[in-house]
């Protein structure tokens, strides 16, 4: 390989989480814009860990919550293609019995990391402070359970097995959202560094959006790819969790993607987490 190539090469994260493995697996096996962006095998890890690696600016091309994305704004821009907004899809507050909005203060409650969505959604959700512990994803549920903590905010897989931990819903995050303002909960999205430059920030979206393309066209084709990622092994599992994580949104953010995402940073800053950025900073590689 040349230095020029070897200097050109992009690093890329994502979760292993089948919408997100579903979504890059025509990319990361050469079959999605091949040669015309050079790629280092992906690194996957959880969301949280790719929050804080976004933080630290150590991936050119990662998958974050959109939580994180308020933190990074200056270093990183959101691609329009790869995200996982929705309805019906949003995080769940669970408990291993029923407890009243106005028990919750009392509660402990584990959040699937700092800088996730699920996160401040739930920060958005409550009037006063809550008493929360931040937790691996998909060790909530057995905590739960276990009684180390009174509740729990899930995402991911769980959403469709909680009932079989014997827990209940106390509260459908996503549904408070879309209620409260109207718009599809933005969970996560693709973002890149600004320091790439406009032409390569652009010819990364499209490769995205052909590897998502390319699922969508043959959704079959990267399942035992999805199946070894995954942490349910269910098939039935699986085909939910990307049917309701991967939609038109996924393909392109568009005006009301868009919306929902600036929606969701403006409450973030009204709330004081996040850093002032400048306003005519481009939020999307659409706007560069």
């Amino acid at each position: 390989m040349s230095l020029l190539a070897e200097k050109n090469r992009l690093t890329l994260g994502f979760s292993p989480c089948p919408n997100d493995t579903f979504i890059f697996h025509a990319l990361v096996h050469g079959q999605a814009c091949p040669g015309s962006l050079n790629f280092d095998a992906a690194t996957l890890a959880d969301v949280e860990t790719l929050n804080e690696w976004a933080l630290a600016g150590r991936l050119d091309v990662t998958k974050l919550s959109f939580h994180a994305l308020g933190h990074v704004l200056d270093r990183y821009i959101l691609l329009t293609a790869g995200s996982a907004l929705g309805r019906g899809c949003g995080p769940l507050l669970v408990a291993g019995k029923s407890f009243s909005p106005d028990e919750l203060p009392r509660l402990t409650i584990a959040i699937p990391g700092k800088y996730t969505t699920a996160a401040l959604l739930l920060h958005m959700y409550s009037p006063v402070p809550l008493t929360t512990k931040v937790m691996r994803f998909d060790t909530i549920m057995p905590a739960i359970v276990a009684g180390e903590v009174d509740a729990g905010v899930i995402i991911h897989e769980s959403r469709f097995t909680f009932l079989a931990h014997g827990l209940r819903l106390l509260q459908d995050l996503g549904v408070w959202w879309e209620q409260e303002t109207g718009f599809p909960i933005p969970l996560g999205g693709i973002a890149a560094k600004r320091s790439l430059g406009k032409e390569k920030i652009q010819a990364i979206d499209r490769c995205v959006l052909a590897s998502v393309s390319s699922a969508f066209a043959n959704p079959e084709a990267g399942m035992a790819y999805i199946r070894q990622h995954a942490q349910e092994l269910d098939d039935s599992v699986i085909k939910d969790h990307i049917g309701l994580y991967v939609n038109p949104f996924s393909l392109d953010l568009g005006e009301e993607g868009v919306g929902a995402v600036r929606e969701f940073l403006e409450r973030g800053h009204r709330l004081g987490l996040f850093p002032q950025q400048s306003p005519a900073l481009p939020l999307t590689s659409r706007d560069l």
